[in-house]
């Protein structure tokens, strides 16, 4: 077996990363527009605002940090 190197470890495991998220991103994304109007959902998250959506609030506090 070679011995690898930092930089070739971190470029192997960068790829095999990307390409995880990828897959999940590419298995969880919705097929058409979204229902939640997403404008209002990140303007309420910066500032903190009242949303009338049930999960809104989680949605707001992870959006502010």
């Amino acid at each position: 077996m070679k011995n690898w190197t930092f930089r070739q470890w971190n470029t192997v495991l960068g790829w095999v990363i990307f390409v995880i998220a990828f897959f999940t991103y590419l298995s969880t994304i919705e097929p058409n527009f979204s229902f939640w109007d997403c404008g209002e959902y990140i303007s309420s998250a910066v500032k903190l605002e009242v949303t009338h959506a049930p999960g809104a609030a989680l949605f707001q506090i992870v959006g502010a940090v």
